[in-house]
């Protein structure tokens, strides 16, 4: 880096090449004189006054010069410590604004992420009401269309009671229904009724109720939950106990199960929501 010599200097350094060429010329002069054929004494005196006092003037200056060189040499220091204070200065601005873009940049692309994965959530939605709209266009006109189920209501920890004997919970049952004096007043026994009349080609499981068809999928979480997939007919069963049914749950095994085995240990809880009454 090439240090700038202060005005003062400058105009120094100027001064003292301006009397080295008076000095050269004076020296020139000088020679020529005594080379001369024909010497003139008193201007070759004059010649050597004039080179004498050009010799002194310059090298008083130049001696001057050289002993300020060190003090010029030292004062570099200030000017590469400011040099480099502005530096770093300017490189300090130069990243925070780049940090500042980069954090924008970064919002901007965050937010078109989620935009796009809105619109695709969307036309996900669109299409996928768009099919359940077809299938319910060639279900039976009289039944509506199956809502979209909510999540599955939370089911509480088991209570620790006593479970009655499913043979006098059935009884139980057969005596309300025998016992109810208009079928038309209690929807439960008419479907109880209409159920046993439609099952009445094929032995039913022990406590049936009714049937349902699973109108969405459901995964089961737990050991004593039944799995469904869309189109399952399930025939619902009453609990041993009904203090352990949970609401919003039933308690069911799935028909072709038990046509197939005739075994209900394959029985488990589904969630009343993902099916419909058929």
């Amino acid at each position: 880096m090439l240090l700038k010599l202060p005005c003062v200097q400058q105009a120094r350094l100027a001064k003292r090449d301006r009397k080295l060429v008076d000095f050269d010329s004076a020296r020139h002069h000088f020679a020529s004189l005594q080379k001369g054929k024909k010497k003139d004494e008193a201007k070759i005196a004059k010649a050597e006054e004039e080179l004498g006092r050009a010799q002194r003037i310059f090298e008083e200056l130049n001696v001057e010069l050289q002993d300020e060189l060190p003090v010029l040499w030292d004062s570099r220091v200030g000017v590469y410590v400011g040099t480099f204070q502005s530096l770093a200065g300017h490189q300090e601005k130069f990243h925070r604004e780049m940090s500042k873009l980069s954090h924008n940049l970064n919002d901007i692309m965050t937010k078109l992420e989620e935009q796009q994965q809105l619109k695709k959530d969307a036309t996900a939605a669109a299409k996928k009401g768009g099919s359940k709209s077809e299938e319910a266009n060639h279900s039976q006109a009289s039944s509506p269309a199956p809502k979209k189920p909510g999540p599955p209501p939370s089911r509480p920890p088991p209570r620790l009671s006593p479970s009655p004997d499913p043979k006098q919970q059935i009884a139980a049952l057969l005596e309300d229904e025998a016992a109810a004096p208009d079928s038309d007043s209690d929807p439960t026994s008419t479907t109880q009724q209409s159920s046993v009349t439609n099952g009445a080609d094929a032995e039913l499981p022990p406590g049936f109720l009714y049937k349902v068809k699973a109108v969405h999928e459901y995964t089961a979480t737990d050991n004593d939950e039944l799995e469904l997939k869309v189109g399952d007919a399930v025939l619902v069963l009453a609990f041993d106990n009904p203090e352990e049914q949970d609401d919003g749950w039933l308690l069911g095994v799935k028909e072709a199960h038990w046509f197939l085995k005739k075994d209900i240990s394959a029985k488990g809880v589904f969630p009343e929501n993902f099916t419909q009454k058929v």
